[in-house]
């Protein structure tokens, strides 16, 4: 689907009092509620740098943009739209958004430590062939939760700080690592 028929389903779902996947339990409800208005706020303030433009506007060749993601993750919630803004930047991107558990062949492609990490942004040329991966968050955030859970802080607990580090950062991290990739 495209960009804003995600957003789209991702607001019909909430109206019904569901989120994308399988669980529809009271906390992923939460997550949801929290990560669309999250997504809404990036969408309408969050900025591409000149370096991301000037990067993006220099694919001269096809691209498709694919990111795997769910309503309910917080990961996804500042990175998607900053990658929908880069793809918006250049007509030769297209973007298709997938959710993850629609998706699993997809998805067990590009595992991160063994796990269903999402977002992941994979890009391919106008053949098919893979150009770039990314995901599931910028390096200092993946530090930040690697380090967490490794001194088993509480999800709860680093889940605060991450959005902290993710607001801090206004999408600088998630642009700069994928203009990298090209």
């Amino acid at each position: 689907m495209k960009h804003q028929e995600y957003l789209d389903l991702v607001e019909e779902l909430l109206a019904e009092n569901k989120t994308t996947g399988d669980d529809h339990s009271e906390s992923m409800i939460h997550y949801t509620k929290m990560n669309f208005q999250r997504m809404k706020r990036w969408q309408t303030k969050g900025q591409l740098d000149e370096k991301t433009i000037e990067k993006i506007k220099g694919i001269k060749a096809p691209q498709k943009w694919v990111v795997l993601t769910e309503g309910w993750c917080g990961d996804a919630a500042h990175s998607v739209p900053f990658i929908a803004k880069m793809a918006e930047a250049n007509p030769n991107i297209s973007l298709e958004v997938k959710l993850r558990d629609e998706n699993l062949d997809l998805m067990d492609q590009y595992l991160t430590n063994g796990g269903r990490s999402i977002p992941k942004l994979i890009a391919f040329d106008e053949t098919g062939n893979e150009l770039f991966n990314w995901g599931p968050r910028p390096a200092q955030m993946q530090e930040f939760v690697l380090e967490s859970k490794e001194n088993e802080v509480p999800y709860s607990e680093y889940n605060v700080g991450l959005q902290k580090i993710y607001n801090a950062d206004k999408g600088q991290s998630i642009q700069k690592e994928i203009i990298e990739k090209f």
